[in-house]
């Protein structure tokens, strides 16, 4: 990927975010083109067919995930990021059911949202996508069955205690799969492995 190929929108209501992450991609190579809300992103018409958005999840006016939904409705969807600062499973569900690419939790280091735009720009790239889910399915299947069941109510947003109920098994015990299947997903967050399950269709993005 050639970063000065595309162009990258930066949707964020706080100047200082704007500012940081557009001298960030900039420094890097990206094209970027900032706007302060939902509202002045879509009032710019800015659909192309090589753009990214990274858009915040917490905005006053229209949150990054009505956003989403509003360029679906609209059919001009593009591969999109979604920022927070208070992250949790159902957020980043309901993200990417929205359409999003990537869930990423602030603070977040530079590599990772680069990281995470390699991603949203190579999504319609179909030899891609089949190498990508080809080594999801791969991991999952190094999972044992109890790593399943865990995995199934860590993206249901479960606690572990509630996972430990329902599976009549040792808190302790939920961890250490939860940390299994971490490991064996090679997920460096939990949005990051709601991502995967969705991909391999252990989560309906349509719910």
């Amino acid at each position: 990927m050639q970063p000065d190929t595309y162009l990258v929108h930066i949707v964020d209501d706080e100047e200082p975010v704007r500012r940081s992450l557009g001298f960030l991609l900039s420094v890097m190579g990206f094209n970027v083109q900032i706007h302060e809300s939902a509202e002045s992103f879509l009032a710019a018409t800015p659909y192309s067919g090589n753009a990214c958005l990274i858009t915040d999840l917490g905005m006053p006016d229209m949150s990054g995930v009505e956003l989403l939904e509003r360029l679906n409705k609209t059919g001009a969807m593009m591969p999109s990021i979604v920022i927070t600062g208070r992250g949790d499973v159902p957020m980043a569900v309901a993200a990417m059911r929205a359409g999003a690419v990537d869930f990423i939790e602030k603070p977040f280091e530079d590599e990772v949202l680069v990281d995470a735009i390699k991603r949203a720009v190579s999504k319609f790239d179909e030899a891609t996508k089949d190498e990508d889910l080809s080594a999801l399915h791969t991991r999952l299947e190094q999972l044992s069955d109890r790593e399943r069941e865990v995995l199934s109510g860590v993206i249901a947003g479960l606690a572990n205690k509630t996972i430990a109920y329902d599976l009549n098994i040792n808190p302790r015990t939920v961890e250490i799969h939860r940390a299994n299947v971490m490991a064996k997903m090679q997920a460096r967050s939990l949005p990051e492995l709601v991502r995967m399950a969705i991909a391999v269709n252990l989560l309906d993005k349509r719910g």
